[in-house]
């Protein structure tokens, strides 16, 4: 046989098979070739929210919940991150807690002393939230 024809049928084949690999199998390749999530978390764009800000009892009973939803640039929830609180008034119940799926971890504060409670947000790897809240202990 022809070495040309040889190499034209080879390459044939190749074509060939490499066209029916994409056919059947887009999803997989699509897959295997788009760019990964950024699990970073975003300092900017997470947010801490809690309920009640204000008209607290500063008896050590009343408690404010504290929710911190960490998400990434893209605004996707991250979830498993180590959220840790910091307050300059009262007694975090908790100060550590692992985000769960929707990227939400739950904690909750109680002071004994009236004032204003100012509380931030660290997210591992050591990324401080840039939002921060206020608590009033009446």
């Amino acid at each position: 046989m022809d070495k040309k024809l040889l190499a034209l049928i080879m390459l044939f084949f190749i074509s060939f098979v490499f066209f029916v690999g994409l056919t059947i199998f887009n999803n997989p390749l699509r897959y295997l070739t788009s760019a990964k999530e950024d699990f970073t978390p975003s300092p900017v764009r997470s947010k801490i929210i809690a309920w009640p800000l204000s008209s607290l009892k500063a008896n050590g009973v009343a408690q404010s919940e504290i929710n911190v939803f960490v998400v990434s640039e893209s605004d996707k929830p991250i979830p498993n991150k180590q959220v840790t609180l910091t307050s300059t008034l009262g007694n975090l119940r908790e100060t550590t807690v692992i985000t769960d799926n929707n990227g939400k971890a739950t904690l909750h504060i109680t002071s004994s002393n009236p004032g204003v409670a100012q509380i931030e947000a660290m997210v591992e790897p050591g990324i401080k939230l840039n939002h921060k809240i206020t608590i009033q202990f009446e």
